[in-house]
């Protein structure tokens, strides 16, 4: 996109304050917002978690809130995906166990994130972030394996929940 998505405008509004409106819908007990340097547009009772370094991509953002979260849980949500409703997210979190986290499936691949995983999940994406493969795809379905996530399909009528704004013809095409 050329500069940091979370301040695209989309529909009359930027992207980052789309997400926190329906992650705040939620109650959570605290939002964390994972990147390189602490956004200038982030929200002073928003928690800043730097990313992991040497920076792997969002496995870093990811292992970096793992590591910082209070909760036994953490929902993973990406700045970019606009159409994600609470009502949804509320639905993966019914779905969650202690331990065992959801990830939301579309043919036959995983939507990392938005994704709620355990607590757990630190042990694997840590040996992640030590090995040659920075893939969400592969640590996902590492966590799927060691039981720690569930995987969920997402039926017809929600997959148009997952699309996100990679480039501007996406924000065009919106």
């Amino acid at each position: 996109m050329g500069k940091d998505k979370a301040t695209i405008l989309f529909r009359g509004r930027l992207l980052w304050q789309i997400q926190l409106e329906t992650l705040r819908k939620l109650e959570p007990e605290e939002i964390l917002v994972s990147a390189r340097i602490d956004p200038s547009w982030r929200p002073a009772d928003v928690r800043f978690v730097a990313d992991i370094p040497p920076s792997r991509g969002p496995l870093s953002g990811l292992a970096a809130a793992l590591e910082r979260m209070r909760t036994t849980h953490l929902l993973a949500l990406a700045i970019d995906m606009p159409w994600m409703t609470n009502d949804y997210l509320e639905f993966l979190w019914a779905q969650i166990v202690p331990g065992c986290g959801v990830v939301p499936h579309i043919g036959g691949r995983a939507e990392p994130v938005a994704t709620i995983f355990p607590r757990e999940a630190a042990i694997e994406i840590r040996n992640s972030l030590k090995g040659p493969d920075f893939s969400l795809q592969s640590f996902v379905r590492a966590l799927v394996r060691a039981g720690k996530l569930r995987e969920i399909s997402v039926s017809q009528q929600h997959k148009k929940l997952f699309l996100n704004l990679n480039m501007p013809s996406d924000l065009q095409s919106a």
